[in-house]
């Protein structure tokens, strides 16, 4: 049995919530790359959840921005939102993966700063979508 779109995007932000919890500990305990990819996933899935909720069937795609900018034809808020909250696709790749970062390792070059200002942004996502749904509890 199909899901309706509203349930297939609540589930979409039910993980994107989940994932916000273990970005915060991943802030919290250290791992402040992880925590800033984490936190661009988290994004990531609150914004698939709120277009899935649309009715979309399909959503592809990594980038915030991008994602911002198709939740704007059905809500214009997310238009003004898109460029604060696209920060977060600077963290897709380079967080991972060492041949993005010249002579450094993304385990040395990301900071607690910028772990908590990503996580903050991701919660603001998360918040931002579970009030357009309704899902706030």
């Amino acid at each position: 049995m199909r899901r309706s779109p509203r349930d297939e995007g609540r589930r979409w932000l039910d993980q994107a919530r989940e994932d916000l919890h273990w970005a915060n500990e991943l802030a919290r305990l250290g791992g402040y790359h992880l925590a800033c990819f984490l936190a661009q996933q988290v994004a990531e899935k609150a914004l698939k959840g709120y277009l899935y909720a649309q009715g979309e069937e399909v959503v592809l795609g990594h980038s915030v921005e991008r994602l911002c900018q198709a939740a704007a034809a059905y809500d214009p808020d997310f238009a003004a939102r898109r460029a604060r909250w696209a920060i977060l696709d600077g963290y897709y790749v380079p967080t991972r993966y060492p041949n993005t970062l010249p002579d450094s390792i993304p385990a040395r070059v990301y900071t607690e700063p910028a772990a908590r200002e990503a996580v903050a942004l991701a919660a603001e996502v998360v918040r931002f979508v579970a009030e357009r749904l309704g899902l706030t509890s």
